[in-house]
C-alpha cells in the first residue's frame, strides 16, 4: 500500500510491462516447435511474427525509429509489417532471448511510462493464447491498467470502435463510457477494444450488435 500522496507502486505501468513480459517469456519457453508456426488472431501473422512484433520496436533508437515511419509511408499497418520481415529469419531460440532481454521496455514501447508496452503485450499475448487453447487468469490490477490505457489508445484505434458505448467488466470495478451497455468478462472487453471480432460472443448487452458491426463480426 502507498503511503498518501505516493504512487502505488503494484499500479506501476513500468512494472506491470515488466510482468507481463514475463508472463509471456514463461509462455514461450513452453511452446513446442511446430506452434512457433501457428496462425494467431492477428491476420497473416504466425506465433512467431507476433513475437518480434512484440520486441522489434525496442531495438529502434530514434533515428532508426523515424527511419521505420518514413519508409512505412507513416502507415501503422505497413511499419508493423516491415519491423516483422525484419526478424524473419530468426529462430524460435533466438526470439525467445530477444524477449528476455528486453523484459524492461525501452524506446516506443516504454512510452506513457510502460503503458504502450503493456497493453501490447497483454493484446498480443492473447492474440497467440487464443487461438493455442491456452487460456491465462491476468492480475487484476494489470487488466485495469490496461484497459484504462486501451480505452483512449489511438494506437490501437480504440476511440472510433467504442465511442457512444458503455462497457463494464463483469469480473472487474472498471466501466467506461455513456451509451448502449455492453458488459463482459474484462479480457473479453479488451480484445474487443482492440479489435478482435471473434471475442463478440462473450460480451453481452443491448450495445453489442455495434460494437460487433464496428470491428467487423
Amino acid at each position: 500500500m502507498a503511503a498518501p500522496g505516493e504512487a502505488d507502486p503494484a499500479r506501476d505501468p513500468m512494472r506491470l510491462a515488466q510482468d507481463e513480459r514475463a508472463d509471456l517469456l514463461g509462455l514461450l519457453t513452453r511452446l513446442a516447435p511446430e506452434q512457433w508456426d501457428a496462425p494467431t488472431l492477428c491476420t497473416a501473422w504466425r506465433v512467431r511474427d507476433v513475437v518480434a512484433h512484440v520486441v522489434s520496436y525496442d531495438e529502434l533508437g530514434p533515428v532508426g525509429l523515424a527511419r521505420s515511419f518514413l519508409t512505412g509511408g507513416l502507415r501503422v499497418d505497413r511499419i508493423n509489417q516491415q519491423r516483422v520481415a525484419a526478424y524473419a529469419e530468426r529462430s524460435p531460440e533466438e526470439l525467445v532471448a530477444l524477449v528476455e532481454a528486453h523484459l524492461r521496455p525501452r524506446g516506443l514501447p516504454a512510452g506513457f511510462g510502460g503503458r504502450i508496452a503493456l497493453t501490447d503485450g497483454m493484446i498480443h499475448q492473447q492474440d497467440i493464447r487464443r487461438p493455442l487453447g491456452l487460456p491465462r487468469e491476468i492480475p487484476a490490477e494489470r487488466m485495469t491498467v490496461t484497459l484504462d490505457f486501451a480505452r483512449r489508445s489511438p494506437f490501437i484505434q480504440a476511440p472510433k470502435r467504442i465511442r457512444g458505448l458503455t462497457l463494464v467488466a463483469t469480473d472487474l470495478d472498471w466501466s467506461t463510457g455513456t451509451g448502449p451497455r455492453v458488459e463482459g468478462p474484462a479480457e473479453s472487453l479488451l480484445m474487443a477494444i482492440a479489435g478482435r471480432s471473434g471475442v463478440v460472443g462473450e460480451l453481452s448487452g443491448p450495445g453489442r450488435t455495434e460494437l460487433a458491426h464496428r470491428i467487423g463480426g
